[in-house]
Parts: structure tokens; sequence; C-alpha cells
């Protein structure tokens, strides 16, 4: 499995593309929710994900801020589903904040449906369940 991270400015255009492709795809067609996807988060990110042989298959995005550090858009693309993808990216993604941000709350926003597979990973529901983009969403954060 290669796992790779990178920063806005060092990602080719290839990956960049097939990044954004990832995320319209699941989030915006397959979710059947039409929202903004290029929010203007993408050039302060830390960029992980995996490769494979056709293109990036599982991805997530790491934005430092002041005293957080947000944890967002995680998505395995379809035809991957079922192989712990997102859950090793989760795995790759703490280590990675814990040597760099370790400092700082980990936030994320979760659908709510999801708590239980961000709980295995230490997060904790911290607000009540709202919806965003009409979808159930819910507030989590995990603690050093």
């Amino acid at each position: 499995m290669n796992f790779i991270i990178k920063d806005f400015n060092n990602l080719s255009l290839t990956e960049l593309y097939s990044i954004l492709k990832l995320r319209v795809d699941v989030f915006v067609v397959e979710q059947n929710c039409p929202y903004p996807e290029l929010d203007g988060e993408d050039k302060e990110a830390v960029h992980l994900f995996i490769k494979e042989e056709g293109g990036i298959v599982s991805y997530l995005r790491i934005i430092t801020r002041q005293e957080k550090t947000r944890i967002g858009r995680v998505i395995t693309h379809k035809d991957h589903r079922g192989k712990k993808l997102s859950s090793k990216l989760m795995e790759e993604a703490m280590e990675y904040i814990k040597k760099h941000f370790s400092d700082k709350v980990v936030t994320l926003s979760a659908q709510e449906h999801l708590q239980h597979f961000y709980g295995k990973f230490g997060f904790a529901t911290v607000s009540e369940m709202y919806l965003e983009d009409g979808i159930p969403h819910v507030d989590m954060e995990f603690h050093f």
C-alpha cells in the first residue's frame, strides 16, 4: 500500500484532478448532494491519499489552524470499499497529526451514521445532530 502525503503545491496536476474527481463522484454525484465541493480549503491542506495503478483510491485532507487540526473529506472509491482503506488512512493521519500537531485538538464533521467509525480512533461526539447539505452530521473531537 502506497500512502502519499503532500501539501497543495506539491500535488501533480494528475493527482489534483484525481482527488477532485473522486470527491465530486462520491460527495456530489453518488450522495446526490449538490454543493460547492471546491471550498477554498485545499490550498491550506495537507493531502493524504492511497494511490494504486488506476489512480487515487482513498483520500483525506488535514487542515491546521490556530489551536485546532481538522480532518475532512475522508473518502474511498466505490470499487475499493470493504478493504478498510479509510481506516488505514485515518490511522496514518492520526500518526501524522501526533508527530506534527499533537498540541492541537483534532476535529471533524462526521456523517451521523459514521460516529462509531471515528470513535474507533478516539473521537468523541461533541454536538447534537445537524444538517449539512441535507445530510445528518455531528461534530467530533480527539484530544491527545
